[in-house]
């Protein structure tokens, strides 16, 4: 049988090598509009193509796309998923050109090129105008180190400058091997030269560079910005360049696109590009190879290494462990948010009925729940043990073990640069999953909703004091669930709202005598 793909979007033949000469494959180039729908198997195109879900309705055929680029906005993940069509991307094709992009970009900056060629084209020559400044011996603070980011490590030290990096979840072992000093990000904003940001675009990042932290940056900082726009409040960067507290910035990216913002980008300080990061010849052939690469790894069922949403599962292995694999999610996403510092190694042990299956996909669909808020690039069950691996985690997987009398047993350890964190769920038939064991404490909750855990002194009264504070802020709790691991000793309490606290409320709580840890969750 012949799966036929449809290439759009300009993707010319040398960028789909993988595919060239796979038997049983036809290759047709055009457009969504320009073939029959019925026909076709797999789509690859770039970011010109909409595959919406009125789109992928016509196609009753289609087993895959693959966007060769990073971005998916051009694809309905939803409707593809619940249509069963596997969504691959090519994330790592552009690492290179958008890290040379971001270098050449503070090169410009810092020895005024771009208004040096404008002024020289302009018949002036105004060498003591444009006297630049050197790369030798700045600090480098780079906020994200993804692919990119570690990139443009690399490239720091060639130039022999000095580089903090600020990245929540990077990991002793990364630091080490780049020779990089990971801070917070205050201190990484107060001791740079330069700062170049790489995280993905979430409600966290957004603005992340703002009003507020600029003003503590060195006095003629340079700020860089070819990631996405909001990253940096660009009204916070015109101010500190008005003032002049920042010296310059480079920007590829801006919140809305085209920019509106004429003032910043006619700012004379300011070079800009037109998010042209990712745009070159190397990197449109390299990600077209890889989106092609994936495809051909799904048509021989071989295992893919970007894909965005799950690939189907045999029916049986379905019904086995469906309710199973999305209750590893849940207790992957609680344990990222409990347990928030670098992860050096994840250990999943699993007993009672879980004991005889491959598990292999539930550790997956952990590891998806626990990266996915720590990583730029979606993270999924099929995607997950390599994105870990990059991350330098070790991740290791055992079966049989004790299962405590409950009829399946999930125990997760989670090892960080100076904590380890563990937790045992079960899933009962008819209640759903529970955690029934949280860092030495004997424990029996859903993790479900918006949660409070709370760490305390095992003192009379405490837990009134936690009720009558909530009560007088006319604040309801759901549930409470306490624990304890010795009568007088350290206890806790797992509290469920209707929605989640406030952080002011939060902070005010965690002041209560004896409390010794204030933790939200949000599930």
């Amino acid at each position: 049988m012949t799966t036929t793909i449809l290439i759009c979007d300009g993707i010319t033949s040398d960028g789909i090598e993988p595919l060239t000469d796979l038997e049983g494959v036809e290759l047709v180039f055009g457009t969504i509009d320009e073939i029959h729908p019925d026909s076709i198997q797999g789509i690859m195109v770039r970011s010109a193509t909409k595959l919406t879900r009125s789109v992928l309705e016509k196609f009753s055929q289609l087993k895959i796309i693959a966007r060769a680029g990073v971005g998916v906005d051009n694809i309905d993940i939803t409707a593809a998923t619940e249509k069963g069509i596997l969504v691959v991307n090519a994330p790592e094709g552009n690492t290179i050109s958008t890290a040379e992009h971001t270098w050449a970009m503070m090169m410009s900056l810092l020895r005024n090129i771009p208004q040096a060629n404008q002024s020289v084209k302009l018949g002036e020559w105004n060498r003591k105008k444009y006297t630049g400044q050197e790369l030798y011996q700045k600090t480098l603070g780079i906020v994200g180190m993804g692919r990119i980011g570690t990139e443009l490590a690399k490239r720091a030290k060639s130039f022999s400058m000095n580089v903090n990096v600020y990245d929540p979840y990077f990991s002793l072992e990364k630091q080490k091997e780049l020779s990089v000093t990971s801070v917070d990000l205050d201190t990484l904003i107060q001791q740079s030269d330069i700062i170049t940001v790489h995280t993905p675009l979430t409600k966290d990042t957004h603005k992340l560079l703002n009003m507020d932290n600029l003003k503590f940056a060195k006095n003629g900082a340079f700020i860089l910005n070819c990631a996405r726009g909001g990253i940096i409040d660009e009204d916070a960067l015109l101010h500190y360049l008005d003032n002049g507290h920042l010296s310059g910035c480079a920007l590829d990216v801006f919140e809305q696109e085209p920019p509106m913002n004429r003032n910043l980008i006619q700012h004379p300080n300011v070079i800009v590009t037109p998010h042209i990061a990712a745009s070159t010849i190397q990197a449109q052939k390299n990600v077209a190879f890889m989106a092609s690469d994936e495809i051909k790894s799904f048509i021989l069922n071989k295992p893919l290494k970007h894909a965005i949403n799950f690939p189907s599962l045999s029916k049986d292995t379905y019904e086995k462990l469906i309710a199973y694999y999305d209750f590893s999610h849940v207790i992957g996403s609680f344990a990222t948010q409990f347990f928030k510092e670098p992860v050096s190694e994840i250990s999943l042990g699993y007993g009672g009925s879980l004991s005889d299956i491959d598990t292999t996909s539930l550790t997956r669909s952990f590891l998806c729940g626990f990266l996915k808020t720590r990583l730029g690039r979606p993270v999924n069950d099929v995607n997950s043990m390599v994105a870990a691996n990059e991350r330098g985690i070790v991740v290791g997987e055992k079966r049989g073990i004790d299962d405590y009398g409950y009829p399946n047993i999930i125990h997760v350890k989670v090892t960080g640069q100076n904590h380890t964190f563990t937790m045992s769920a079960t899933l009962v038939k008819g209640f759903g999953g529970r955690i029934i064991q949280l860092n030495g404490y004997t424990v029996d909750f859903v993790p479900q909703g918006s949660l409070l855990y709370i760490e305390h002194l095992d003192t009379p009264g405490i837990i009134g004091k936690v009720g009558a504070f909530l009560g007088e802020r006319k604040i309801n709790i759901a549930t409470m669930h306490v624990g304890r691991k010795s009568a007088g000793g350290e206890a806790m309490m797992v509290l469920t709202f209707d929605s989640q606290l406030p952080e002011p409320i939060q902070k005010e709580l965690a002041k209560i005598e004896d409390l010794l840890v204030c933790k939200p969750l949000d599930l």
